[in-house]
């Protein structure tokens, strides 16, 4: 998780980052409300300028991609897998989304980005699943498959909010094409997401502006980087509803829909105070 992005963002909203407002109008590609991660599409990111007093809103390509793949043939096989030479199957990458508590593990392909290249990755709101084992009618034993419903989680009172993100540059060796690559970061899922992914229990990385501020512009120790990689947005500041099984064919994906077979959310009780942040 999380595969399912949305940034939609009207003509007449700002993005806000401490006292720094850039208009949309110019940003076509801000009207999105829904960005599916297994397209490998482009989604708007926060990049910081090299001075980092300031940053340039850009779309990325969702799936950050390491310098030892070559080509856009490599990429495919990256991706989606190949069949080897001995027969036998060699599985994909899906680097859409890096764990917070892993970026920066020896050996792993985040731990430079992580480092160097931090970014923020614009959201209006993300869809998750919550997997329920509904009773056999026959047998009253829970079935073996869940049903699957899905959530759109936002946070209260913002229109939009900011994502912890990490990015590096690709270059296709064969024809100097060159491309900005971007992975989400996720951490451990607060009391909501919890109960909302409950598969998993992950959530993305969410960040405040403070916090969101000192991801991209600061420069930050491993410790640090990984105290803000796997911070918990407090989970009563945060708000979600069910929609329909079939939101990617809506013309707003967004609206509420009830189902009667599942038992509404409880209220997330305030998290423990920290020191941390």
């Amino acid at each position: 998780m999380c595969y399912y992005n949305g940034q939609k963002v009207t003509r007449a909203e700002y993005i806000q980052l401490l006292q720094i407002e850039k208009a949309v109008k110019d940003y076509e590609f801000l009207n999105q409300s829904v960005t599916l991660a297994f397209d490998y599409g482009k989604i708007a990111v926060l990049k910081p300028r090299y001075t980092r007093d300031n940053f340039d809103i850009v779309q990325m390509e969702w799936s950050l991609l390491p310098g030892y793949v070559k080509n856009r043939d490599q990429v495919q096989k990256f991706r989606k897998g190949y069949k080897k030479k001995d027969g036998s199957w060699q599985n994909g990458y899906d680097t859409q989304n890096a764990k917070g508590e892993e970026l920066l593990f020896a050996g792993k392909m985040y731990r430079e980005a992580a480092i160097e290249r931090r970014c923020l990755i614009l959201s209006s709101g993300f869809y998750e699943w919550r997997h329920v084992f509904h009773l056999n009618k026959r047998t009253g034993e829970p079935k073996k498959t869940p049903e699957k419903y899905p959530h759109y989680i936002g946070v209260k009172e913002h229109s939009y909010f900011y994502l912890a993100g990490i990015w590096q540059v690709w270059t296709d060796q064969d024809t100097g094409e060159t491309v900005d690559t971007v992975s989400l970061v996720t951490t451990r899922a607060n009391e909501l997401m919890a109960k909302i992914h409950n598969s998993k229990e992950r959530m993305p990385t969410i960040l405040p502006d403070a916090l969101a501020w000192e991801w991209i512009m600061d420069d930050l120790d491993e410790e640090r980087i990984t105290q803000l990689a796997t911070y918990q947005f407090p989970a009563e500041q945060m708000e979600a509803c069910t929609v329909q099984k079939d939101f990617l064919k809506n013309e707003d994906p967004t609206v509420p829909f009830i189902y009667e077979d599942l038992a509404a959310l409880h209220k997330p009780t305030p998290p423990a105070q920290t020191s941390l942040f």
